[in-house]
């Protein structure tokens, strides 16, 4: 009696090892895919052997049954999160069950520039193969009460960086941690600002920033620029600056930028109007943000491009007016105004 326990303790000690060394055959065991990358979604509510099938239909093999029995031998099997994945050559089912179980979602990214308009922004996102577009059909006003933000305008109100996200990310997803950034990056340059600036609050400092940003070609010069357009504001002097300009003819800007609108009256008119414009008029940096708050401590109240990328800045308006001369094309040269 006790020989014949031992043989079939024996038995079944052999029976485990063989199953656990098939199993462990099978869970290392690459996958033969239908591409080198294959990417596949999991839908809300999947169980792991609908999972699978989804799997397999989106060109990853997977046997259902060995699949569902290696998840139970890992204590995986009500652990599948739905999203969107990527298998790549190489990949294994136990790889394959550590993804969807712990979540490890395929990666999309978009990049937000410095000085994009919320326009060009938008028409990022929705251009995007990976991102979910639920804001498309929302106003602008809409897409901010959704971020629960109290500002009526989205623009200049996200912080330009790149954004790493699970494939099948919703779009307001993104913008919601762009303005978080914005607002982060905002009050840490508000709290550190220089004293005695003649700008009243953080989003005043935003858009003069918007303004450097745009007027900036060189970044060595945006503490210049900002220091110009500080000293123009404390002497109650108009800013004067085509960006903005050309912000508020919209979509009627034919990329030159005549007499005739520097004379138009738009809120965004900075040579009709006295002050800053209502909102801002891009996206700034976090390198524009520091300039408006830590503007250059300079006399100049004039500045003209070279031509090359840098400005040519002056005190006076003679000055200026011989800078124009001297840097700007024939047939674009105009006589500043005071």
């Amino acid at each position: 009696m006790l020989f014949r326990l031992k043989l079939l303790f024996l038995a079944l000690f052999a029976a485990g090892v063989g199953f656990g060394g098939w199993l462990l055959w099978f869970a290392l065991t690459p996958i033969e895919l239908a591409a080198s990358t294959v990417e596949f979604s999991i839908t809300p509510g999947s169980t792991l052997r609908s999972a699978t099938r989804q799997m397999a239909g989106a060109g990853v093999p997977v046997a259902e049954w060995k699949f569902v029995l290696l998840a139970r031998a890992y204590g995986a099997n009500a652990l599948v999160k739905a999203g969107s994945y990527q298998a790549s050559a190489g990949a294994t089912p136990l790889t394959l069950l550590r993804k969807i179980t712990r979540g490890e979602y395929a990666l999309g990214e978009i990049l937000f520039v410095e000085g994009w308009t919320f326009r060009q922004m938008r028409d990022a996102m929705q251009s995007h193969p990976d991102l979910k577009g639920d804001s498309q059909t929302l106003s602008e006003g809409e897409i901010m009460a959704k971020l629960g933000a109290p500002e009526a305008f989205a623009e200049g109100m996200f912080f330009p960086d790149k954004y790493v996200f699970a494939k099948g990310t919703s779009d307001l997803a993104v913008l919601a941690r762009a303005y978080r950034a914005m607002q982060k990056h905002l009050q840490s340059a508000w709290a550190g600002r220089a004293p005695d600036l003649p700008i009243a609050d953080p989003y005043q400092a935003l858009i003069l920033a918007s303004i450097v940003e745009k007027e900036t070609g060189k970044a060595s010069d945006r503490t210049m620029v900002a220091g110009v357009f500080v000293n123009r504001l404390r002497r109650g002097m108009k800013l004067q600056t085509d960006p903005s300009v050309i912000y508020g003819l919209g979509e009627k800007f034919d990329g030159n930028l005549r007499k005739r609108d520097l004379e138009a009256d738009t809120p965004f008119n900075t040579y009709t109007r006295p002050g800053l414009p209502p909102h801002p008029i891009a996206m700034p940096g976090l390198a524009s943000l520091d300039a408006a708050v830590h503007p250059a401590q300079t006399d100049a109240l004039y500045f003209v491009s070279r031509g090359d990328g840098t400005s040519e800045f002056s005190r006076t308006l003679a000055e200026h007016n011989r800078a124009v001369t001297q840097y700007q094309l024939p047939g674009r040269r105009r006589q500043a105004r005071q």
